[in-house]
């Protein structure tokens, strides 16, 4: 088979598993995503005494029950799901080609390689959501109830026509996303493929997805605690400013020295806890989905790959 054929069939096969198991991930552990973006956005000038005030998950959760509805748990969830296909197929495909380039002499890829590759395919998904990610937290951070918060298309419309398409509208934000997004990958895909690697298979099918689940769950535990500072930058430039029309946060490293001035190195690690809950069962969902996705495809298709 020519070499363009079978590059173009492990393409849609890395696009098919991706885009599942994005889609699944999103889907279930979006509620999650929601507490975490707005607890980022929380800062000081709210007082525990507003109705808007959060002091923990459970808080949050109960809070936006009575207040917004049930429903109000997947706001803002249609951009990460328009966007799921293509960002996790450019975040595995990207990654596989990736690695051709960090195997450094070795003759089989080293965690180097892994966590390399990693952190080239996050930046480059980066790039591709940044637009998405900047609607999602606008319909994240709306504490109107369901039924009045404006559509998603209403949203971008909005940020387009008054900030434009720039670093000021729609791609706010880009440089905090590519830290947030490299890093967590960089740990993400570093820490599965090598232990992974490292301990061995179990031939009982049931034991080998219990260990797959294991691996991948405390890969997204472990690259979440890492990644989060970036996280609460990229939330407090992306969301609503603290004065309206003064921009307060609009640099990376700028967002992160004033959050950790005004308000503490905690504040750095604001959301930490719905963010572990989240990518830490929905890092091993959308692994485990996708090895099983790309190994069904592969034995469907098997010129998939040579």
């Amino acid at each position: 088979m020519p070499e363009s054929t079978s590059l173009a069939k492990q393409a849609a096969i890395q696009i098919a598993s991706g885009g599942s198991a994005g889609f699944v991930e999103v889907c279930i552990m979006h509620p999650l995503d929601l507490v975490k973006t707005r607890f980022q956005i929380q800062s000081k000038a709210i007082s525990p005494g507003d109705p808007h005030y959060y002091s923990g998950v459970g808080d949050c959760m109960r809070k936006m029950y009575l207040n917004e509805g049930f429903l109000a748990f997947w706001k803002g969830l249609l951009p990460p799901v328009m966007v799921e296909t293509p960002k996790r197929a450019v975040k595995f495909f990207t990654f596989e080609q990736y690695k051709k380039f960090f195997m450094f002499g070795s003759p089989t890829p080293t965690p180097l390689t892994f966590s390399l590759a990693g952190l080239g395919a996050g930046i480059t998904e980066a790039i591709l959501v940044n637009p998405f990610e900047v609607v999602k937290v606008a319909l994240q951070s709306n504490k109107a109830k369901l039924r009045e918060l404006p559509s998603t298309w209403a949203v971008t419309k909005g940020i387009i026509d008054k900030q434009g398409f720039g670093s000021k509208g729609l791609n706010k934000g880009v440089t905090a996303t590519m830290a947030r997004n490299g890093v967590f990958n960089m740990v993400y895909f570093g820490f599965y493929h090598s232990v992974k690697g490292f301990l061995p298979q179990y031939e009982d099918p049931t034991q080998e997805f219990f260990r797959k689940v294991g691996i991948g769950f405390v890969s997204g535990t472990l690259a979440s605690c890492i990644n989060i500072p970036f996280d609460v930058a990229k939330s407090r430039i992306q969301g609503p400013q603290p004065v309206p029309n003064q921009i307060k946060y609009h640099g990376t490293m700028q967002a992160l020295s004033l959050v950790y001035r005004e308000e503490g190195w905690r504040a750095l690690y604001k959301g930490l806890l719905p963010k572990v809950m989240r990518l830490g069962p929905g890092g091993a969902i959308m692994l485990v989905v996708y090895d099983y996705m790309h190994d069904f495809l592969m034995e469907k298709f098997p010129n998939g790959e040579q």
